[in-house]
């Protein structure tokens, strides 16, 4: 009978070896477009860079930036811009898609004479904005708006100027809606608008 030799028995022994692909892990979709939006290139896809973030695991590891969020906002309205900057900075870098803390670095880097950075977040801003309302008209179920979360919802009427009213929700078709009844800021005329709010319903089940 045939022995096993005894280098090939040792190497049988030996400790498996992690995976090559583990040690080297691709990044998340989120992860390759927000390196290329950080580095100055604002031609990135948007609507890509907030679907992406709700699935990734940078979206797993965000930071609760809630106090960061109505802070920054209180900073601004009282004109103290350092510090506004600094808490929609602390929201950035948890939640890079957040429309609010956009529109506060750039109100605040205007206000202290940064213009580039002002223009940069302007730009970021109008880029995620522009992404939701480039997903439908939302007029209707089948065109509606494809929100990641309700609050995009609210920037988005700030946007348009809407003052949001009554709010349903509504199953069709295997997919979830938020019906808002809104009036215009301007004339006061009323308008309804469909979210189609599956994503936001898989992540938070509201």
């Amino acid at each position: 009978m045939m022995r096993a030799r005894p280098f090939l028995i040792a190497i049988l022994l030996l400790p498996l070896s992690p995976p090559v692909a583990d040690a080297q892990a691709k990044p998340s979709e989120y992860a390759t477009l927000l390196a290329q939006v950080k580095a100055g290139d604002t031609n990135i896809d948007y609507g890509r860079l907030r679907l992406s973030w709700m699935d990734s695991p940078e979206y797993k590891q965000a930071k609760d930036t809630t106090k960061e969020n109505q802070a920054m906002f209180a900073a601004l309205n009282h004109k103290n811009y350092a510090e506004a900057l600094k808490d929609a900075e602390i929201v950035l870098a948890s939640e890079y898609v957040n429309m609010d803390a956009h529109f506060v670095a750039y109100a605040a880097n205007k206000e202290l004479g940064a213009e580039d950075k002002a223009e940069f977040h302007r730009t970021v801003f109008r880029g995620l904005v522009n992404s939701i309302l480039s997903s439908g008209d939302g007029k209707s179920t089948e065109k509606a708006w494809v929100v990641i979360n309700t609050h995009e919802e609210y920037v988005l009427f700030r946007v348009l100027g809407y003052r949001p009213g009554d709010q349903s929700l509504m199953n069709k078709d295997g997919h979830a809606y938020d019906v808002m009844k809104v009036k215009s800021v301007e004339d006061g005329t009323d308008a309804t608008f469909y979210f189609n709010v599956d994503i936001p319903m898989k992540h938070y089940g509201v």
